[in-house]
């Protein structure tokens, strides 16, 4: 279950995770501007965000293990036909579609492995669940620089394709928990459940920052080759994959996901605004500096789907996490597209520097939870 549920977010990670070590050769194939890449990029989250909450709410309703592979399954085949589109708003189209599809494991594979686990393990196994999204990413640094740019959405599609039968013929409902599924409406109302989306929202911004444009960067700025500047994407996702599962188990034994929440999110802060002073310093300081600030900018993400989840309680999780994961999806959303823009009008120091802001938001929001 745990292994399905893992394989199938980073089929669906790659996508969104991924595709910016290709950034600047999706950029040359079709002659775009910094502001189209920006857009390219968010295209894949603004699909998701249409199609979360329905997808937690049919997840509540009818079981994770239809719900993952429809969806799963129809993202697979419109990245096939991504890889042939050959105009800015064809290739968006498919993006944003296959990303409204791909939703569906969100809310699925966090559900399916909450009735599996108990409170004790929950952090751990739902660490190493999203540290499916990290490993997605690396296999996206490592093997799409090397792919044309079509070759490269062909992989994703058939990643997805594969994930999606392999959930449908291992993922299983925990037969003793039934559904309760005239509660789930719940999830939208609760105080608490609005303030932990706020914080995830106000985290992702850090991540975005550095996930979409450190190899942009790095390649134009800084003039290391494509492959160098995806390499250290690659790093930030190796070290982010440790730190997810060390933070959920982290978390099983201080009994708690709001304080070590917290603690990463002040982190997240101070490494990022490291980073920021670094841009025009020696690259030995920098790239160091960025694989930390991107590692922490990923170690997070457990943490808070697991409090979310555990707030719900199993019979409505699905439309829990479903409610905090559209949250992240519009800040994942405009967060690439603002960051763009600033910098077209600012510099690349002024958009980190305000993107290192953002956690110390969250932390403030999150306290009233920390010290309940």
């Amino acid at each position: 279950m745990l292994a399905a549920g893992t394989f199938a977010q980073a089929s669906f990670a790659t996508i969104g995770i991924g595709l910016p070590a290709i950034a600047p050769a999706i950029r040359d194939s079709l002659g775009l501007s910094l502001a189209e890449v920006g857009a390219l990029l968010s295209s894949h989250w603004l699909g998701t965000l249409v199609t979360l909450v329905p997808w937690g709410f049919l997840t509540d309703r009818v079981g994770e293990r239809l719900v993952l592979a429809l969806g799963l399954g129809v993202c697979g085949l419109l990245l096939v036909g991504a890889g042939r589109a050959d105009s800015f708003w064809g290739l968006y189209a498919l993006l944003f579609v296959s990303g409204a599809a791909g939703a569906s494991v969100n809310a699925a594979t966090g559900r399916a492995i909450m009735g599996w686990f108990g409170v004790s393990e929950r952090g751990l196994a739902l660490g190493i669940r999203q540290a499916a999204v990290p490993v997605g990413g690396l296999l996206g640094a490592i093997v799409l620089p090397f792919l044309t740019v079509g070759q490269a959405y062909a992989s994703l599609g058939a990643f997805c394709l594969v994930a999606a039968v392999a959930g449908a013929v291992l993922i299983r409902d925990p037969a003793e928990i039934p559904r309760q599924v005239t509660e789930v409406d719940w999830s939208v109302r609760d105080g608490r459940l609005v303030r932990l989306c706020a914080v995830s929202g106000f985290f992702v911004v850090a991540q975005m920052a550095v996930l979409s444009f450190v190899v942009l960067y790095l390649h134009d700025e800084r003039g290391l080759g494509k492959g160098e500047a995806a390499a250290v994407l690659g790093a930030v996702q190796v070290a982010a994959m440790v730190l997810r599962v060390a933070a959920g188990r982290w978390s099983d034994t201080r009994g708690s996901r709001v304080d070590p929440l917290g603690q990463i999110g002040l982190a997240m802060t101070g490494t990022l605004a490291v980073a920021t002073t670094l841009l025009d310093g020696p690259l030995v300081l920098l790239v160091p500096a960025f694989v930390v600030a991107g590692a922490l900018a990923m170690a997070w993400n457990g943490l808070a789907f697991t409090a979310v989840a555990e707030l719900a309680g199993r019979a409505r999780s699905g439309a829990a996490l479903s409610v905090q994961q559209t949250v992240l999806s519009l800040a994942a959303v405009a967060t690439p597209i603002a960051f763009a823009a600033v910098v077209s009008v600012g510099s690349w120091m002024l958009a980190y520097g305000l993107a290192a802001l953002f956690p110390l938001a969250g932390w403030i929001v999150l306290r009233p939870l920390r010290e309940r």
